[in-house]
């Protein structure tokens, strides 16, 4: 597992910016954590789980007729086809592993797409813990599917009117009800953000994604590609993926925003377009915000890229050059998932959706190798997609 730049920082970015009441608790999970990223046999139960219950390892699919079409040659790491639809299944079973290993009596969550929901239902379910996943009314209206998943999966689901009713204050109501019971209450973060030690606890246990896909690649084609693409939203199968590459000097690494609608304030979700560093949810990142610090409203067709900051390693990786981050609008997002479909019979989510839409506007050289991460599948998107 590769190590942050000191305690919690990535260069200039990072750190832990909390009230009092959550320092305590911040310094148990992260001296718990310490401790199990030791231990032989937490990372075997972690193993174990990923294999028998998540169904990994994901392939690696050649999406021959998309290649043709583009005149590129694409691979899809299929995160999609794990239990539950999307990448957030390899964090929720990490991280309800360690809350078992604390102790904790129950756990919370916040979501946005309902996918982060519907994983940590699923393992907390497995596990015996009561859920309880905070979800902004708003995103509950667009995601029903994964909300009726939720309830099926044990879980309370406590809608949040506050603010923009998205995964920007379903995440603040997550915060609060942690600082209220830390004692018993384990907080399953959903992405690579928030406070340290999650930005580092969430991108280890994603790492699996690149650790499969950079191998899975140099046996299919005995090289490595030259770029690897993914979705940003706070960034988690993104930094998953990279994270295997970030050494590989001729590989280029993109993570793709949600351009929304257009440039204005509250018309899109692109950080690295709009926005300056700043805190939010307890780490300084790059965000979207006004010239007196106040978070700006956002806008994506996608729930799950729907957020105004972005994780702070992905600051970093930007910072030094070792990624580039683009954006695609909701138009084309939607026009990428339609084309998925109709070419390879996969039904993308609109998250990843915007990382297909990358591969037409960028300047790629014909015949250039390219891995996609496919985070999520589109059945909760359904709704829009067929709108």
């Amino acid at each position: 597992m590769r190590k942050d730049r000191g305690s919690g920082w990535f260069g200039p970015f990072g750190g832990r910016f909390v009230p009092e009441t959550l320092i305590e608790p911040l310094n148990e999970l992260e001296a718990a954590y310490a401790s199990a990223r030791r231990d032989p046999k937490f990372k075997a139960a972690l193993r174990s789980e990923l294999d028998t219950f998540v169904g990994r390892p994901t392939p690696l699919t050649f999406a021959g007729r998309l290649s043709a079409a583009l005149g590129l040659r694409v691979w899809l790491k299929r995160e999609d086809l794990t239990h539950t639809g999307a990448h957030k299944i390899n964090n929720t079973v990490g991280q309800i592993l360690l809350a078992r290993r604390m102790k904790k009596k129950r756990v919370i969550a916040e979501t946005g797409a309902g996918q982060h929901g519907v994983a940590t239902a699923a393992a907390a379910a497995r596990a015996g813990l009561p859920c309880v996943v905070y979800m902004g009314t708003d995103d509950m209206a667009r995601q029903a599917p994964n909300v009726a998943r939720m309830k099926m999966l044990g879980a309370t689901v406590v809608p949040v009117e506050s603010g923009s009713k998205t995964l920007k204050d379903a995440t603040s109501e997550a915060l609060r009800a942690w600082s209220s019971d830390s004692r018993n209450t384990f907080y399953v973060l959903g992405s690579a953000l928030g406070p340290h030690p999650y930005p580092s606890m969430v991108r280890d246990f994603q790492s699996v994604i690149g650790v499969e896909a950079r191998a899975q690649i140099l046996k299919a084609e005995g090289r490595l590609p030259k770029e690897v693409v993914a979705c940003v939203g706070g960034g988690s199968n993104s930094i998953g993926i990279f994270s295997a590459f970030i050494k590989d000097r001729g590989v280029r690494l993109t993570g793709v925003e949600a351009g929304g609608t257009g440039s204005a304030p509250g018309r899109h979700a692109a950080r690295f377009s709009g926005g300056s560093p700043g805190t939010l949810h307890g780490t300084y990142t790059y965000l979207l915000q006004d010239a007196r610090g106040q978070v700006l409203p956002t806008h994506s067709i996608s729930a799950g890229l729907d957020y105004p900051a972005v994780g702070p390693e992905h600051a970093e990786l930007r910072r030094i050059g070792r990624a580039k981050y683009a954006n695609a609008s909701d138009k084309d997002a939607l026009k990428a998932a339609h084309e998925l479909c109709r070419l390879e019979g996969i039904l993308p989510a609109l998250e990843s959706s915007h990382a297909l839409a990358y591969l037409h506007k960028a300047r790629l050289k014909k015949g250039e190798l390219i891995l996609v991460n496919l985070s999520g599948r589109g059945d909760k998107d359904l709704g829009t997609l067929c709108a």
